[in-house]
């Protein structure tokens, strides 16, 4: 025992106590100095290069949530907190919500009647107030994704500066076209940020007879610093000095968001859409909620915006104009009929979908921890002149993926280097080898043309512009499965059709068709033959069956069978066709007015 107690005192003894070492301060280091190692590091990771082709980065929308500029939620907030808050949220309740249909949740569209005309204008400035809270982010995030799309499709030159706005309600057009059509900034600003006096925008001419939401969006108005040579009228009907032009209406959109549904009577709505294409302005904007009466408003309005454009060029006392006809600018590759459109009878909807994140007062207002919402729509955006003709280049068709690709099947095609002797007179297969690989790969790359011609960034976004008039859209979401993607898409030739890009057909294309979203335009050509949706009609116009109907539709459970009386289900059946019958008739006879000419 003492010997262990005196082995633990030569240890202690022995034990030398490590010092502990001095804190270090923290010291600052460069950003960017590290971001310069790192490339000089890893080279083929630049900044300039996307992993998806510049043809399907051009085709994407590019934008994720849409979030509303903090100009505009402070002015909504103040117009908020001067109001009665349980009030308010009583009055969106009772305006907004839906709770039973097809698509339960809240509406975006003010279509409630009053009694009598003192009752309305009692409750007006509520139910703007209402509307302002609820469905006014919405109506600015479709027209926000719309006005970004379109923008993205025309040259880099074009700018707005007058827009005539139909149902103008409390200026969602007016906010949105302030906040897309922005002056070239000196420095990257964020969406929030976006000031309304850097707009290109100098007239705005908001058309409407709801006077409640007017007061409210004047309201808006005077809580948002704009620029002062903006000037803002309004109207409640288009006069006929107010029309422009046909040559001086290159720099005015015409707009019409959430209004055509609204209208009841097929003359009302034709003469609306007459009104925009008299106005002068050069690119017609439609936007409507997506429904089947959203959706049957804008191809209706479509096809007789085609059909004016079509009259022009045949007329042969019109030839002193500069611009004749019209095209389709987005979403539809084509000009001809909508295959989607069977008035009536329409069972699939064009329409498309954009995140917005939601304000502040949007989640008070609904009493809703949700920070986001789906607003749905369906548009169209025609411009005047003919559709520019179709080339094929397969400019830019390979990313940062198919270059890895690329550089892959050169390693493996090289052959192995073995030691040997060497001899002279002796040949070296090796340097012909990897000339015939780069000649093979040489076409492929991303900035050059078929002919070997390397393109410029700004030459190549020329050349993708004008093919992507001719691109398919992807009209439904992407259907992505283990080894190819399934992509229902409108294509030029103006059908529906399916196309399936498999892994087989390359990294490159595979990948873009991954990455692909609703509503982008797909560059790449399938593999194999695609599937095409094919709608039988009767010699009335009325759909009576759809070849391959499962196109835009995705897989759900199939409805379980129950067990009833045939007699039943057949007198049932008839008493329901001769609704239908009628009113079928009805409906074919209300729409003779769009076949008129006048």
């Amino acid at each position: 025992m003492q010997a262990l107690l005196r082995d633990v005192d030569i240890s202690l003894l022995n034990h030398k106590p490590r010092t502990r070492p001095e804190p270090r301060e923290l010291e600052a280091f460069s950003i960017a100095a590290e971001e310069h190692v790192l490339e000089e590091d890893f080279p083929e990771f630049d900044s300039d290069t996307h992993r998806k082709s510049p043809a399907a980065l051009f085709g994407s929308r590019r934008i994720g949530a849409v979030v509303v500029p903090k100009q505009l939620c402070s002015a909504v907030t103040s117009l908020i907190e001067a109001s009665d808050k349980s009030q308010l949220h009583s009055d969106a309740i009772r305006l907004f919500a839906n709770p039973e249909g097809d698509k339960p949740g809240w509406q975006l569209q003010l279509d409630t009647k009053y009694r009598s005309y003192k009752q309305g204008a009692r409750h007006a400035e509520r139910d703007a107030t209402a509307f302002a809270s609820i469905a006014l982010p919405g109506h600015y995030t479709a027209i926000y994704s719309v006005f970004n799309h379109l923008k993205t499709r025309m040259p880099s030159d074009w700018e707005v500066q007058r827009v005539i706005d139909w149902g103008s309600g409390t200026y969602a057009g007016l906010w949105a076209s302030l906040f897309s059509f922005q002056k070239p900034p000196e420095k990257s600003v964020d969406m929030d940020e976006l000031d309304a006096a850097h707009s290109t925008v100098q007239k705005y001419l908001g058309i409407d007879r709801r006077l409640g939401l007017v007061a409210i969006g004047d309201r808006l108005l005077k809580d948002i610093p704009v620029s002062p040579t903006l000037s803002v009228q309004h109207r409640k009907t288009l006069a006929e000095e107010d029309n422009l032009p046909r040559d001086s209406g290159e720099k005015t959109v015409a707009l019409t968001a959430f209004t055509l549904s609204s209208l009841s009577l097929p003359l009302a709505r034709k003469q609306l859409v007459k009104e925009m294409w008299e106005s002068g302005a050069h690119t017609m904007i439609l936007i409507d909620h997506d429904s089947k009466s959203g959706f049957e408003a804008i191809a209706q309005a479509r096809q007789y915006l085609l059909k004016l454009g079509q009259k022009e060029q045949e007329n042969p006392e019109l030839e002193s104009f500069s611009i004749r006809g019209s095209h389709v600018v987005a979403p539809c590759p084509h000009d001809g009929a909508c295959p989607l459109f069977d008035p009536g009878s329409s069972r699939l909807v064009c329409g498309f979908s954009q995140r917005m994140q939601r304000p502040a007062f949007v989640r008070l207002t609904k009493h809703s921890k949700l920070g986001h919402e789906d607003i749905q729509f369906s548009y169209v955006v025609i411009q005047r002149g003919p559709r520019p003709t179709q080339m094929n280049s397969n400019a830019g068709r390979v990313g940062l993926v198919g270059l890895r690709d690329v550089q892959e099947r050169i390693v493996k095609a090289t052959p192995v280097k073995q030691l040997s002797l060497f001899e002279e007179g002796a040949t070296q297969p090796l340097a012909s080898t990897e000339s015939s690989l780069a000649s093979e790969v040489a076409p492929q790359a991303p900035l050059q043309v078929p002919n070997g011609e390397e393109l410029t960034a700004s030459e190549l976004e020329t050349v993708l512009r004008q093919e992507a008039y001719h691109w398919p859209r992807l009209v439904f979401p992407p259907m992505k499965k283990s080894g190819h993607v399934i992509l229902d898409s409108c294509t030029p030739e103006g059908k529906i059709m399916r196309l399936t890009i498999p892994k087989s057909q390359g990294k490159q294309p595979y990948y873009d068709a991954r990455k692909s979203s609703w509503g982008d335009l797909f560059p790449h050509p399938p593999k194999n033959a695609p599937q095409e949706r094919v709608v039988v009609k009767g010699s009335s116009g009325k759909v009576k069956s759809v070849q391959r109907d499962h196109i835009g539709k995705s897989q759900g459970e199939k409805p379980h069978r129950t067990d009833t009386n045939m007699f039943d289900k057949v007198a049932t059946s008839v008493r329901e066709a001769k609704k239908e019958k009628r009113r079928w008739d009805r409906f074919m006879k209300k729409e003779q007015v769009w076949n008129v000419d006048s």
